[in-house]
């Protein structure tokens, strides 16, 4: 018998409160599982073959269930909370007793109400448990996209060194580069972003920014809004390094020179003494 699996068992033995289960291929049963009463199907007889789920009570006791849950062992699956307590986030996975998120297999907090995507593995106490690590190499490599298409994706990791991990139609591996700006993003979040790139490995490079001269106008009204926020004088142009551009702007010193630019070209801002000024 295997916890945390569909699988078919045969009915053993018939007691008030159920019946027990044991593995239909075991010559004897040296392990049964109760199936509740209320789980066992109307008619059924000791040696009729019933599928099942296997997990664990609310005493830590395993137990059967008729009831096909949303995820199953080693799978990944989109699961909402339900609710925050002392050990961690409980999730609706369709079964009675919620499933357990651990505060240690969060990549980030998550909230009541979250839709997040989470594998469903073993831990050493032998119990089920969901874990928002090891996605990654759980999603498909065999992307149906191509360069310019734009898809949906869940936000399910953030690696800072590398980018902002995601999955496409909660499948496919994607990633948006570091240098864009993701910190308004949340674990579970669904964005509509465009594929830049597919790798040898089929995964997929993504972008959450419009082609350059769609995204110049946003990119402008981004800096104007800086500006001001400086009392109107920014202290740094396009001259400063790529690393204070994106620390004070969130863009890409391109993004940043093509904006100024922008601006400088309709007259909204002038350039003086290594500063951005917005024009009177």
């Amino acid at each position: 018998m295997k916890l945390g699996c569909m699988q078919t068992l045969r009915v053993i033995k018939k007691v008030d409160f159920g019946v027990y289960l044991a593995d239909k291929d075991q010559a004897k049963a040296e392990e049964r599982v109760l199936l509740p009463k209320k789980q066992v199907p109307d008619q059924t007889i000791v040696g009729d073959e019933i599928e099942v789920f296997l997990y664990r009570d609310s005493k830590d006791r395993m137990i059967a269930t008729t009831t096909h849950p949303f995820i199953t062992l080693n799978e990944i699956a989109v699961l909402t909370v339900k609710e925050v307590g002392r050990i961690g986030a409980f999730l609706d996975w369709g079964l009675e007793k919620d499933l357990l998120l651990p505060y240690k297999e969060q990549t980030r907090k998550v909230h009541e109400g979250d839709e997040i995507l989470v594998r469903l593995y073993i831990d050493k106490s032998n119990r089920l448990c969901a874990s928002t690590r090891g996605i990654y190499e759980s999603l498909s490599t065999n992307p149906p996209y191509q360069i310019g298409d734009e898809v949906e994706g869940r936000v399910y990791e953030f690696g800072h060194d590398f980018g902002t991990f995601l999955a496409i139609d909660d499948k496919y591996s994607a990633m948006i580069p570091k240098h864009e700006d993701t910190s308004h993003l949340h674990l579970g979040d669904v964005i509509t972003v465009e594929v830049t790139g597919i790798k040898e490995d089929g995964k997929l490079d993504v972008s959450m920014r419009k082609k350059a001269y769609m995204q110049m106008d946003d990119d402008a009204e981004r800096i104007m809004d800086l500006i001001e926020s400086y009392a109107g004088v920014l202290p740094f142009t396009e001259k400063a390094t790529p690393e204070i551009i994106f620390r004070e702007t969130g863009l890409s010193k391109a993004a940043f020179k093509r904006a100024v630019g922008r601006l400088y070209k309709e007259r909204r801002i002038q350039i003086t003494d290594g500063k951005i000024r917005k024009a009177d």
